[in-house]
């Protein structure tokens, strides 16, 4: 019985101080950075307080009720079936309730929607797993997955910071600009959230919803997809970079001259050993996640291509499940993802690693004459 005791005092002790370590764990909604994150922020709060009111004064009549007259104080139930008053009252007043809660409800919802008169459009689409990001005055295009290691989430190593919620290319926007987001998807149904920005917006395929946000703070703002997406949805975190308008003008500058040098000359011939390089990078940024660094998948999961039928029998059985996926499987189509030249190298990559030596080739040539 004392070792009962003494395991229970040491237990309420070791979680009471596990509490204190959790003093800034948050209930409430993040921090607001936005216009429209503040007008949600502050209708989330006098919605709260507003109920806060009505249960106090719902449930404050009913406990007078009950300890003013209770039986012990010799009070009798009284009998009655109807009173047309009291049966007035309880209509009107809950409508005159939900009135005064719709105005600024409807006026918050009204901001949300007006995306007129923006300063810069993104476009963002959304794919099993990752973001595609689309700059349409500046011409700059890229994808963000998550950069969280595997062995952290294989729990081989230590959980970082941010765990699940990193990514390898964030969206950067600069301070104090009227951001207008177009959101699509090319697969399944995504989410972009992103709550510090007030932003959360289906992303449909074969539909274009959109949204705004204007950061007022630099800073490095987190969410991720909250559509159940697929295996992976976890994996799909959102990250965006607010930054000050001159960084931000250096960030562009640096990143058009990225995509200018990453440009692949479709009209080309490669030779094996140049493609396999730029096979293997391609490979690497869409294809690791699930058919792994060595080729050999995840068992049970995703099917391995080091020496699979698909990456040593026919060319043409290779280039067609690349291009348009396998219906029914977490194999996504990459026809659209790619370029002819990516195709063509991560397809040349795959046939000849590992233990794949086929040592044939696929040209982008090859790739454009199958879409057509």
């Amino acid at each position: 019985m004392i070792k009962i005791k003494y395991s229970l005092v040491v237990g309420l002790i070791s979680t009471f101080y596990t509490t204190l370590s959790f003093g800034a764990y948050q209930l409430n909604l993040q921090t607001p950075v936005t216009p429209i994150a503040r007008e949600i922020y502050g209708l989330h709060m006098a919605i709260l307080w507003f109920c806060v009111g009505i249960f106090i004064a719902v449930f404050g009549a009913m406990l007078y009720a009950l300890l003013k007259h209770r039986k012990s104080l010799g009070h009798e139930a009284q009998q009655f079936h109807e009173n047309t008053l009291v049966e007035i009252i309880w209509t009107i007043m809950p409508f005159c309730i939900l009135g005064v809660m719709a105005y600024p409800a409807s006026k918050t919802i009204l901001s949300m929607k007006n995306t007129a008169a923006p300063e810069m459009t993104i476009k963002v689409t959304g794919y099993q797993w990752k973001w595609g990001y689309d700059y349409l005055e500046e011409g700059v295009s890229f994808y963000s997955a998550l950069s969280t290691p595997r062995d952290q989430i294989e729990n081989r190593a230590p959980k970082g910071e941010h765990y699940l919620r990193e990514v390898d290319n964030p969206m950067v926007v600069p301070t104090g600009k009227r951001i207008r987001v177009l959101l699509t998807a090319s697969d399944v149904i995504h989410a972009w959230w992103v709550p510090a920005l007030g932003i959360k917006q289906d992303a449909i395929p074969g539909f274009i919803r959109d949204a705004w946000f204007s950061v007022e703070t630099p800073g490095t703002y987190r969410g991720q997809c909250a559509e159940l997406c697929g295996k992976d949805h976890g994996f799909m975190p959102i990250v965006v970079e607010a930054v000050e308008p001159e960084k931000y003008a250096a960030w562009l500058e640096e990143q058009k001259k990225k995509q200018a040098a990453a440009q692949l000359d479709p009209n080309k011939v490669y030779a094996l050993e140049e493609f396999k390089t730029i096979g293997e990078k391609v490979y690497t940024a869409n294809c690791v996640a699930c058919h792994q660094a060595d080729g050999k998948g995840i068992p049970g999961v995703f099917k391995g291509l080091d020496g699979s039928p698909i990456a040593t029998g026919p060319k043409e059985q290779h280039v067609d499940i690349v291009m348009d996926g396998k219906p029914g499987t977490a194999m996504a189509a990459f026809a659209a993802l790619l370029s002819d030249t990516e195709i063509a190298a991560v397809i040349t990559y795959e046939r000849n690693s590992w233990g794949n030596k086929t040592g044939d080739m696929i040209q982008p040539s090859e790739i454009k004459a199958y879409r057509k």
